[in-house]
């Protein structure tokens, strides 16, 4: 898998040595405010996140990348293109999606824009993928902002886990020239 740079980051494939990164992402309550599933407690768990992960690269080629800054080279949290084709989303499987998620110290800060800017290039003009979709809870409006700025467009909302959730797409224009 690729690596990508940003002025400010580095979008690398995730490894065993994030663990601790992942852990304090995926233990951190507002972090996870509109994701469905439980807090991370343990080391262990932040592992199998990341095993799964590495299995997507494996199996799809693509997969969440480590958003990293560049100036410190501290995780910040993970970024990227992931083909969700092991669970049904409004409906869909064998779709691909863009998402994002950062631990919150680096919040406000546009890191989640340009990491998702340049994950959403790479799908488009390496991968030739006709198509992007995201999902993002309707109260979320931090993400749903960061998904209309990079020209995703809501197509519908959905149910799911007891919330009301935003379908988005974006379609491949270099394609259909």
């Amino acid at each position: 898998m690729d690596n990508l740079e940003t002025p400010r980051l580095l979008l690398r494939e995730m490894l065993p040595t994030d663990a601790p990164g992942i852990l304090a992402l995926d233990s951190d309550p507002e972090v996870l405010r509109y994701v469905p599933g439980q807090l991370l407690k343990t080391l262990e768990e932040a592992a199998g996140v990341i095993a799964y992960i590495r299995q997507q690269y494996a199996q799809n080629g693509i997969g969440r990348w480590a958003v990293v800054r560049r100036d410190t080279q501290e995780f910040i949290g993970w970024c990227g293109i992931k083909l969700v084709n092991d669970y049904h989303t409004n409906g869909r499987t064998n779709y691909y999606d863009i998402g994002y998620r950062l631990l919150r110290q680096h919040w406000g800060q546009g890191f989640a824009s340009e990491a998702a800017r340049a994950s959403l290039a790479y799908a488009f003009d390496t991968l030739k993928l006709p198509e992007i979709h995201a999902t993002a809870r309707r109260e979320n409006l931090a993400s749903c902002r960061i998904l209309e700025r990079l020209g995703l467009r809501k197509e519908t909302e959905f149910r799911q886990d007891d919330a009301l959730w935003h379908w988005y797409t974006k379609a491949n224009e270099a394609l259909r020239l």
